[in-house]
Parts: structure tokens; sequence; C-alpha cells
């Protein structure tokens, strides 16, 4: 067998230091959040940086399927309410732990999120996005009037089930730290380059052999399980759903939409961006200006949408382009020192 070639080992070598500082600066910040606890005890700042991770989980698990496979879903608040319902009828009318229907919430996403996949991915258009906007509403209803299994509209109470928040905060930064590497692995693979075949164009796709109806029923069956997990573990930490809750389109579903918009659609670090911004300012704003925040926090989403269409990530980075383009010609108009 003949040695590898310079060039090959040169690659090589190139990604390895690529995927390393990628991952390094990952686990420096797993490693520092881990160490929040033993330092900050206050009750709010626990809730807040819980609320953070689970909207980085869920901007990261959409922008999955959105962002890289193209596939805009306006309806993942199905998977959310799932998998909250799964684990509270578990634990409160089975008397199963907490931990096993954590598990059954990310189960029974990817089992319902199979027979829309496999229907509507075989139709071009806004086929899906119209679909599983209206399989949440159902669900919802469902769940509201299917009152001896779900309790309708009063809604499932769970009894305590840790004494304090340190407990969600590792678990929901545990979530978080799952969709986070398993969106970089997807992304990294052969698989993530086949779902940004499939967004850029599909016809192209299919003629290099992609199937693109089953890579994009594989985005959506990983995307539903993180978001039920996601739901699950909320569930539990709320201690209360209740139909309009978890299967809210514009609370949940939206919100998803926006983590992902806004810090960068179709980007890795896009989603965390997001989800700071996202928590950040509502909190911000619901403090400060009372009922009026929602108002003023659509309008910012509006002019980011116009202004930013490809996000904080990507419009800082096309900052930064314009200026590394802007120095050499402000160099070549500064007079050299040479011979000075």
């Amino acid at each position: 067998m003949a040695p590898p070639s310079k060039t090959l080992l040169i690659s090589e070598t190139r990604a390895g230091v690529l995927r390393l500082g990628m991952v390094m600066p990952f686990v420096v910040t797993m490693v520092v959040l881990a160490a929040v606890p033993l330092v900050v005890s206050d009750s709010y700042f626990l809730h807040l940086a819980i609320l953070l991770f689970m909207w980085v989980a869920l901007g990261q698990s959409w922008n999955l399927l959105g962002g890289y496979a193209g596939q805009i879903s306006f309806g993942h608040s199905a998977f959310f309410g799932l998998g909250a319902y799964a684990c509270g009828l578990l634990f409160t009318k089975a008397g199963i732990p907490v931990g096993f229907g954590v598990l059954a919430g990310g189960l029974v996403s990817v089992v319902a999120a199979l027979p829309i996949g496999w229907i509507c991915f075989r139709l071009r258009g806004p086929y899906f996005s119209l679909t599983i906007l209206g399989f949440s509403e159902i669900l919802r209803l469902i769940v509201t009037n299917w009152r001896d299994l779900t309790n309708g509209a009063v809604g499932v109470l769970f009894p305590p089930v840790f004494p304090s928040k340190v407990p969600f905060y590792f678990t929901m930064l545990g979530l978080a730290a799952l969709t986070t590497a398993v969106c970089y692995i997807v992304v990294t693979s052969k698989l993530g380059y086949y779902f940004r075949a499939i967004r850029e164009d599909e016809d192209s796709a299919e003629a290099m052999g992609i199937n693109a109806a089953s890579y994009k029923l594989v985005a959506l069956e990983i995307s539903a399980v993180l978001t039920g997990l996601v739901g699950a573990v909320y569930a539990a930490y709320v201690a209360y759903i209740d139909p309009p809750g978890v299967f809210s389109v514009p609370d949940v579903a939206i919100a998803m939409v926006v983590v992902a918009i806004i810090g960068g659609l179709g980007t890795f670090v896009g989603p965390l961006i997001g989800a700071v911004v996202v928590v950040v300012l509502s909190e911000v704003m619901r403090t400060t200006l009372g009922h009026v925040h929602l108002l003023v926090y659509a309008a910012m989403i509006m002019l980011v949408v116009l202004f930013m269409p490809e996000g904080i990530l990507g419009f800082s980075r096309r900052l930064g382009r314009r200026w590394r383009s802007r120095v050499p010609s402000i160099a070549q108009q500064t007079p050299g020192t040479r011979g000075s």
C-alpha cells in the first residue's frame, strides 16, 4: 500500500486542528457553567440559566431541521408538548420515575414525527410547514378534550421532584450540551452535507443520488427526539403543564424559529447567540416595560428580520469582512515610513 501523500497528511492535520479548536472552547464552557451553582445560589439567576439552556437546546434542535435541512416547521410545539405530557402522565398516573418519563417523551415525539415526515416529505412546497402546524393544533385539542387521560384543560400537576433548582440546572445544561454536540456531529458528518445539499437544491441533490425524502425524515426525527426530551424536562421543572402552555404555537414553536433566525439560521453558533438575546431581552423588557414588552419585543424581531436577515452572527461576519477589506486601502493611504 502506498504511503499517504504529504498533501493528504496536511489536510487531515488541519481538519484535526479545526475540530480541536471547536471542541476545546465547548468543553471549557461546559466546565465553567457546571461550576456556577457552586458559587451562585440565587434562585432567580438559576431560573434564568435554566431557561437559557432550554432555549439553546430548542434552538439547536429546530435549526438542524429548519436551518440545515431547509424544512421550516411552525409546529414543533407538538413534540415539545408530547414530551411534556408523556413525562407528566407517566409520573403522576403510573408512578414511573421522571428519568424514564423523559426518555419516554423523546420516544413518543419520534413516533409522532414519523408519519408526518413520511407523508409530507414526498411532496414539494409548503405542505410540511402547514401539516405540522395543523398537527400541533390537533394535538392541543385532543389533549384538552381527553379529560380521562390528560385531565383536560385542568392540566397536570407534578409533586416536587427536586428540593431545589440546582438538579434542574445540571439537567438542562446537560440537554443543551447534548443537543449542541449532536448538531455538531451531524453537521460535520456526511449526513450534514446531505442536509445542506437538499436545502440548497433538492433537484440537484436527487440527481446526485441523495434520497431527499429519507434524509429530510432523518432530520425531522433527530429534531423531534431532542425537542421531546426538552419538553419532558421542562414539565418536571415547572411542575405544572396544560395544553395552551406546552402546545402553544406562538410561545413555543414560533419562539424556536425566532431563536434560530436572530442568532443565524443554518449556523452552529447562531442558536446559542439567539437564546442569549431572547432570554435576556425578554426578561429585561418584561421587568421594565410591563405588558408593553411583548409589543416592543415583536418590533425588535421584525427589525432584525428586515435589516439582519442572516442573523446576528451573519451580520457580525459581514461587518468583519467589510472592515478587513478596508484595512488594505487604509494602509495604502497611510504614508510609508521607509526612507524617512
